[in-house]
This record gives structure tokens, C-alpha cells and sequence, in this order.
């Protein structure tokens, strides 16, 4: 169990989400605002990307194309081309998004309103290849949110965030999704991180973050403060083996559209910390 204490890196965020370590800074989606923000390991921070006009919801997840190009989620999936103007790449909605090695897009989604408590409808993950054909490749996901791909692109783990588990797929030669089976469960998963040894990093569902292996074993457990909910989690750094917790108050005796209403409205309360941890993260994100 550890003993550290995370450190405040960041803080006035709205909810901080989809954290990624790329070139040297850790960039991340400041929801509320939808912006797309990057921020180094001194807490200066940069916004990368800002909401397009045009478009009713971005900015809830971030990615790369094998080129450098930026992808955002929302309302579709779009693309910041060199000169940063933001275009369609593809005509899909999701929530949050990976890409594999080989410049496979997994999208993740379900359709209906959960900020406004709208009854729940099973998720779905869909694949967008290189020569942009868009396919689903995965159904009945109970409300789809962070995945991650290890590090040979051979295998998907995404959080089903209302089964309380993580579920891993075998990622098949034409980018297909099979052999599903659950990795761990009895958590609380939003975004997760992967790790040197095949741990996954994950939210318990209450003020605790852990590191579980395969199976369900927890391997060590981090303790936040009550009045905060762990968003997401990546491994940054220059040796990737600083652990980033993204949180913001949550009060857990509201409920979601409760408490989304006054992170809009009120303080900004979103902060980022950072604790040290032995093993490295890999894979993709």
C-alpha cells in the first residue's frame, strides 16, 4: 500500500479528463470548458485546442493519428490539421477514444443523456481504419469510458463504468475486437492507465484510486480526499513513472446531474495531481 501523498500540480480546472502524456507534457480535456490543454510537469499550462464553432459538444477525449494530428471527441470526431483549423474525420459520436499502433481508431459511446438522467441504453466501441471505413466492433458495453491498448496492439481494456469492471478484448489482424472476457471487476472505472508488469491503474468508484492486476488482485491503493472523485489517471513523465490523477469535487450524496450542475456553475474545483510509482506506464494511450 502506499504511503505517498499525491501533489497538487494544477488547479481551477472544470473536470479535467482523458489525460495523455505526449511530447513532453501531459495534455488533458478541461470539460466544462472544453478546452484542450496541455500542461508540464512545473504546472505551466497551455490551451492546445478550444471548442469549433460549429460543433454542440468537443473536447471530451484526445488522441494522435500516427501523423501527429490531433483527434477530439464529441459531438464527431474531428481532426486539428497543421495550421489548427478543426475538421470532421469522421461523422461518429463518442465519448472516449484510443489509438493502436498500426492508426486503428477505437471510439467508445453510448447513446443517451446521462447528465440528464436519461435511462441507460448498453454502449458500444467502433473502429475507424486508416482508409476511414467506420464499423462497430463491440456492443453491449455498460456505459463505455476509458480504454487502453498494450503495447504489442494485441489487446483492448476498456472500463464498463455501470458493471463496475474491466473488460479486455483480443484485437484481431484487421483491427475486429474478440474473446471477450473480464480483466477485473468491483471497481469503479472511468480512465485508466497501463502499466510495465500488465496493471491497470483505475478509479474505485469512491475517493480511492488502484493498481490491479489481471483477476481482480489490487496491488496497491492510493486514498484521496473524501470530497474528491479520481476522473482519470495516465503515466507521464520523462520515464513514464509519474502516476497523473485527474479529480474534482463530487459530492456522493447527489446524484450526477446534481453534481455536474454545480461543477458548470459554481467554482471550478478540477485539479490534477501527481504521485511517483515504481512501475512504468506502456501502451497506448
Amino acid at each position: 500500500m502506499s504511503e505517498l501523498k499525491p501533489q497538487v500540480l494544477l488547479t481551477g480546472l472544470g473536470i479535467p479528463e482523458s489525460p495523455r502524456w505526449h511530447e513532453g507534457r501531459l495534455w488533458f480535456c478541461n470539460w466544462i470548458e472544453r478546452e484542450v490543454v496541455a500542461v508540464d510537469l512545473d504546472g505551466k499550462a497551455e490551451v492546445m485546442a478550444t471548442r469549433d464553432p460549429d460543433s454542440h459538444s468537443m473536447g471530451y477525449s484526445i488522441e494522435w493519428l500516427p501523423d501527429g494530428r490531433l483527434l477530439v471527441t464529441g459531438d464527431k470526431l474531428r481532426r486539428q490539421e497543421r495550421d489548427g483549423s478543426m475538421v470532421v474525420h469522421a461523422e461518429q459520436r463518442a465519448n472516449e477514444i484510443v489509438v493502436d499502433g498500426r492508426g486503428n481508431i477505437y471510439l467508445n459511446g453510448a447513446d443517451f443523456d446521462f447528465v440528464a438522467g436519461a435511462p441507460p441504453k448498453p454502449g458500444y466501441i467502433k473502429l475507424v481504419t486508416p482508409d476511414g471505413r467506420l464499423r462497430q466492433v463491440a456492443d453491449e458495453i455498460q456505459f463505455p469510458n476509458g480504454m487502453v491498448i498494450t503495447p504489442d496492439n494485441r489487446t483492448l481494456i476498456i472500463s464498463e463504468s455501470f458493471a463496475r469492471r474491466l473488460t479486455a478484448f483480443d484485437i484481431e489482424a484487421d483491427g475486429g475486437l474478440s474473446n471477450r472476457r473480464v480483466f477485473a471487476d468491483g471497481l469503479g472505472p472511468d480512465g485508466i492507465c497501463l502499466d510495465a508488469e500488465g496493471a491497470v491503474w483505475v478509479s474505485t468508484g469512491a475517493n480511492s484510486i488502484v493498481r490491479v492486476a489481471e483477476g481482480g488482485k489490487v496491488l496497491q491503493r492510493v486514498e484521496l480526499s473524501a470530497d474528491r472523485a479520481p476522473f482519470a489517471l495516465m503515466l507521464g513523465g520523462p520515464d513514464r513513472r509519474t502516476l497523473f490523477i485527474l479529480t474534482a469535487e463530487w459530492r456522493r450524496g447527489d446524484g450526477i446531474t446534481e453534481n455536474i450542475a454545480r461543477l458548470v456553475n459554481g467554482p471550478r474545483t478540477g485539479k490534477i495531481l501527481t504521485l511517483p510509482v515504481a512501475v512504468p506506464g506502456v501502451g497506448r494511450p
